[in-house]
């Protein structure tokens, strides 16, 4: 697994990692197992409830790039599982993050994502909790209706991660003297671990190996912290309308990320001490003075080093699979997730 720990002295660069990209020949050849999942969704969101269903529908229908089913279908294609279980795995998986988004939105009092207003900025906080709840556990009622303990193992270990994930990432709000290692184990517990379920999940259902599916495990991981780090690198370097939010909301929810961080350990005494009070104070005024350092510093040259060598240890992973259309989607979503722009 990829270390915990990524180099801030500025005259130490990163190694330039080289992703390779194997596209499918086929192009998008799960687009028909996606369809599926969206007829699971659908029809596992209906509630007697109005609001429950005006509320679900509304975020789950706001899109998104579905990349965590997206793994559950890969990777049982790859393992040669074709069975109708996998489509109602992938829908737990966006069940669950769905939820999380929902409640992530009310604790950072988002009022926009993927170019829409959130949920709690038309329908209030207290809805949005509540709804976030109702997909929690429609998930887990899902979970049983499969049958396995094995899954109901790996999700429910993953759901419970993602909490500890929230709670910490709470605590180290505001804090400018976070520790590289403390802030890469946010990511591996808040989003890393349900790309690492997901992956593994097709495995299960695949059934591979303890050591493959540990393997498929890692590729999870390691490809779910590559799109955090991306993520957090973009709320600097994108902009509101690829984005689909705004960009400096993390520094005005205080959160100190990888481009902060290393801004802090590059910067002069006078720009660490403004990235530390803007930080400390979640304050954009000077936003623009912000974006200034994190590029002249290189922080986003070497946060997105940082996610291409997370992708180059996932493609790694994959070498436990045989050559298939669905392997070679692998490989190239690694590319995909550190390239984009989104």
């Amino acid at each position: 697994m990829q270390s915990d720990s990524y180099n801030l002295d500025p005259l130490e660069a990163l190694p330039v990692q080289s992703l390779r990209a194997h596209p499918s020949p086929d192009g998008d050849f799960v687009a028909d197992d996606l369809a599926e999942v969206d007829a699971v969704i659908r029809q596992r969101l209906n509630s007697d409830v109005a609001l429950i269903n005006q509320i679900s529908t509304y975020i789950v229908g706001a899109g998104g790039k579905r990349i965590r089913p997206r793994l559950v279908l890969l990777f049982s294609r790859a393992l040669g599982f074709t069975g109708s279980e996998r489509f109602e795995l992938a829908a737990i998986v966006e069940f669950i993050h769905t939820a999380t988004l929902l409640h992530d939105d009310v604790v950072d009092e988002s009022s926009m994502r993927r170019g829409r207003q959130t949920a709690n900025a038309i329908f209030g906080n207290a809805a949005s909790v509540l709804v976030g709840d109702f997909l929690y556990s429609r998930a887990f009622q899902m979970m049983v209706s499969v049958g396995s303990l094995r899954v109901l193992d790996v999700l429910a270990d993953a759901t419970n991660v993602i909490a500890e994930g929230e709670v910490l990432q709470l605590m180290n709000m505001h804090d400018p003297d976070l520790a590289v290692q403390d802030y890469l184990r946010v990511i591996r517990f808040k989003t890393a671990k349900l790309f690492e379920a997901s992956a593994r999940l097709g495995a299960v259902i695949g059934s591979a190996s303890r050591e493959v599916e540990e393997a498929c495990a890692d590729y999870g991981r390691s490809l779910g912290t590559a799109f955090q780090l991306i993520d957090d690198l973009l709320d600097y370097e994108g902009n509101s309308v690829e984005l689909g939010k705004n960009v400096g909301d993390d520094l005005r929810e205080g959160k100190p990320t990888l481009p902060l961080l290393m801004a802090i350990a590059r910067g002069t005494a006078a720009e660490r001490e403004l990235v530390r009070k803007a930080i400390v104070d979640g304050d954009v005024a000077r936003l623009p003075d912000i974006l200034h350092i994190v590029r002249h510093t290189g922080a986003l040259h070497a946060t997105r080093e940082a996610a291409r060598s997370e992708a180059e240890e996932a493609q790694a992973r994959l070498s436990v699979l045989p050559d298939s259309s669905a392997r070679s989607a692998l490989l190239d979503l690694c590319v995909r997730s550190v390239e984009r722009s989104s």
